[in-house]
């Protein structure tokens, strides 16, 4: 099974909310990162970010459920 890489989270608990919302709708994924969560607290450029990855087949119906899922979220102002 080919994996693809949907999403770049700038932390691991962004990714696991992501994760979370894939799984709700039926779609599995994993995560990978570069970089241990508890030594790399932030990003600069990139690195450790945590990538959200699903089965290829799957890719185009997990990125259209996070665009809508972000256009949904409330505006914290």
């Amino acid at each position: 099974m080919e994996l693809v890489t949907i999403y770049r989270a700038a932390s691991y608990n962004e990714a696991e909310i992501i994760r979370g919302l894939l799984e709700a709708n039926g779609i599995k994924s994993v995560t990978s990162g570069n970089a241990a969560p508890s030594v790399h607290i932030f990003t600069i450029d990139g690195m450790g970010d945590v990538g959200v990855m699903v089965a290829a087949k799957d890719a185009q119906a997990a990125s259209e459920l996070i665009a809508s899922s972000e256009n949904e979220s409330p505006d914290p102002e």
